[in-house]
């Protein structure tokens, strides 16, 4: 019988890749070329699943292109290279990777934040270039962590990880604005409390930008937010690009408007504004949060995971959206009768 095909859009652990063989005709991409939409539709010809990792873009003209497409499983928490509307429609499952990089990426929120306020990478460049030749009693100074008043926007399981680490690591007063105001229990639990977004902007020492992208998310942070911001406040993004206005940002930190911003994500990711590029007062990771290997070990495997589950019958373990259901049982049976699924499967 023949196995279910998929495509693996970018290189990812050899160990994923052997695993997923066990179960798919597999056709992955070790030497982790970057496709054009075009590429990838030809591609996808053929294949039941694809394995993406974020920035792949599945949308209406991909999904109407690829007619054997059942599945795109993203190894990532983010979706925002999704169309669900037009997968769900075209009966195509949409996966991400949630939970598994939730203390790994509050970690690095921590330490892009302490990274920023502190001056770290500004007084390394300073002294690779060979500038340090005496001390002086203000050289890079920043400002303090502990003590001091963190606002986080966007508190999901991320945001509550990082709430945690302030209050209970750093006795910081923490503050957080959300969609939904969290249960009394866990503002216990994070010791925070629940204000308004402009409230948040002024109080905060550190705004800390932990919310999902969407078209209603998009410049969440721009020239207005920023003009509300203490003018020794930092900035520190580890949410996902479009989230900051960065040409708002890049001017707002030339004018010394904030002290200093951490940012992890961008908008149009791998291109950066070239305004950020120019400021000192800025720290720039190639969103990495999530970057170490058993995290990112363990979002590979959830979404070889999400593959094997739909793709034999089975219910996705992290779905997205509920596709035609009748439309995906059916193929299935057709395609693979002695793994099709149970009637009860949603």
């Amino acid at each position: 019988m023949n196995k279910p095909k998929i495509l693996v859009v970018r290189a990812i652990f050899p160990e994923v890749i052997a695993r997923l063989k066990q179960h798919f005709e597999v056709t992955s991409n070790p030497a982790d070329e970057i496709w054009s939409k075009t590429q990838l539709i030809g591609k996808l010809q053929g294949h039941h699943g694809v394995f993406t990792t974020g920035g792949e873009r599945i949308d209406a003209e991909v999904v109407s292109q690829c007619p054997d497409l059942k599945i795109c499983a993203n190894m990532a928490v983010g979706y925002n290279n999704f169309d669900i509307p037009a997968m769900t429609a075209a009966g195509v499952m949409a996966t991400n990777a949630p939970d598994v990089l939730t203390e790994t990426t509050a970690d690095f929120g921590f330490a892009l934040l302490m990274a920023t306020a502190r001056r770290v990478t500004e007084s390394e460049h300073y002294l690779r270039a060979g500038q340090w030749t005496k001390w002086r009693y203000d050289m890079f100074a920043g400002s303090d962590i502990h003590g001091s008043t963190l606002g986080i926007l966007g508190m999901g399981r991320i945001g509550q990880g990082i709430a945690r680490r302030g209050a209970h690591g750093f006795g910081m007063k923490v503050i957080y604005h959300n969609r939904s105001r969290l249960s009394a229990e866990l503002e216990t639990q994070c010791k925070a409390s629940y204000v308004s977004k402009d409230e948040l902007l002024k109080t905060a020492d550190h705004v800390m930008l932990v919310v999902p992208y969407s078209p209603e998310s998009h410049h969440t942070i721009g020239a207005a937010e920023l003009a509300l911001m203490k003018p020794s406040a930092t900035l520190i993004n580890i949410a996902r690009g479009g989230i900051v206005d960065d040409a708002a940002l890049a001017a707002a930190l030339r004018g010394n408007r904030i002290a200093a911003a951490g940012l992890d994500v961008f908008e149009g990711e791998p291109n950066v504004h070239p305004d950020l590029l120019t400021v000192p007062n800025v720290v720039l990771t190639p969103h990495i949060a999530s970057a170490t290997l058993p995290t990112r070990l363990a979002m590979a495997n959830l979404a070889a995971d999400n593959l094997i589950a739909v793709l034999t019958g089975k219910e996705a373990l992290t779905p997205l959206n509920s596709p035609l259901n009748s439309r995906l049982k059916r193929t299935l049976d057709q395609s693979n009768p002695a793994q099709a699924a149970p009637d009860n499967v949603a």
